[in-house]
């Protein structure tokens, strides 16, 4: 055996899997309570929010990705802008907060695509696939991740910002790729305060739309008040997506290695 075909054999022979597949009820996917950071001051006072600010059963965990999914499904049908999403291939999840800092990462979204919607780019000697996602058979194009629960603890406005700050990013094409705009600031143009404004904007004329008050009443809570009247806060975590040989492009004397992906955009 040639050392190119020894190479290929331990590409092929990463552990990590090219696709990872959750389906209910044998392999759901996996749900974490959110916890409150360890260095963080419990809030004593403040806990009782309005009872008309509804946030689903009390006697039941608050569950945020199925709170901001069904959130979602309604923003992007009321935003002309977003109507080009497909919710049911979004992937929402969580990573959790280290510190009690307000600032610092929100949320992320995550293109399980690389530009163009491609599966495979070249990287040096080989070619990478970014890991796919499938939930109950069908095929994510992006994950969006919230750090929690510093995105609850921000203000309600801002929470609506974040939301569509990230939502905005997701390719017009729907293709698995992020939203490009032409010069050098791809992502966020030259300014990503005039960026955030013109999200602000987004979020207005949302709630102005006669938007029932239910589907976003939660947002108005922080996490303290969520797990006080809930018992706790739950959400979705799935690892971060990795890079993964998946062929080589020409003879190379060492095994390639699964690659961190960083293709994300972050608030």
């Amino acid at each position: 055996m040639n050392s190119s075909s020894t190479v290929a054999q331990r590409t092929h022979s990463s552990p990590l899997p090219l696709i990872l597949r959750w389906s209910e009820p044998d392999h759901p996917l996996p749900v974490r309570a959110v916890r409150a950071p360890a260095r963080a001051r419990r809030r004593s006072v403040g806990l009782e929010a309005p009872p008309w600010w509804e946030s689903g059963p009390t006697d039941a965990p608050f569950d945020f990705c199925a709170h901001i999914r069904r959130l979602c499904v309604d923003l992007v049908q009321r935003t002309p802008e977003l109507q080009h999403i497909d919710v049911s291939r979004l992937l929402f999840g969580m990573t959790q907060a280290r510190s009690g800092q307000r600032h610092g990462l929100q949320a992320r979204v995550t293109p399980l695509r690389f530009p163009e919607g491609r599966l495979i780019r070249p990287r040096r000697d080989v070619l990478y696939q970014v890991q796919r996602y499938l939930v109950d058979g069908r095929e994510m194009l992006y994950l969006v991740t919230f750090c929690l629960p510093r995105f609850l603890d921000q203000t309600f406005e801002g929470k609506f910002i974040t939301l569509f700050h990230e939502l905005y990013h997701i390719s017009p094409q729907f293709d698995g790729d992020l939203r490009r705009h032409n010069g050098r600031y791809s992502l966020h143009t030259h300014s990503k305060e005039e960026y955030d404004k013109h999200m602000a904007g987004l979020a207005r004329a949302y709630l102005a739309s006669g938007v029932d008050p239910s589907l976003y009443n939660f947002l108005r809570l922080d996490f303290a008040q969520l797990e006080h009247r809930h018992g706790s806060v739950i959400s979705v975590v799935v690892p971060r997506p990795k890079l993964i040989p998946v062929m080589l492009r020409q003879r190379v004397i060492r095994p390639a290695e699964p690659q961190p992906y960083r293709q994300s955009v972050e608030r």
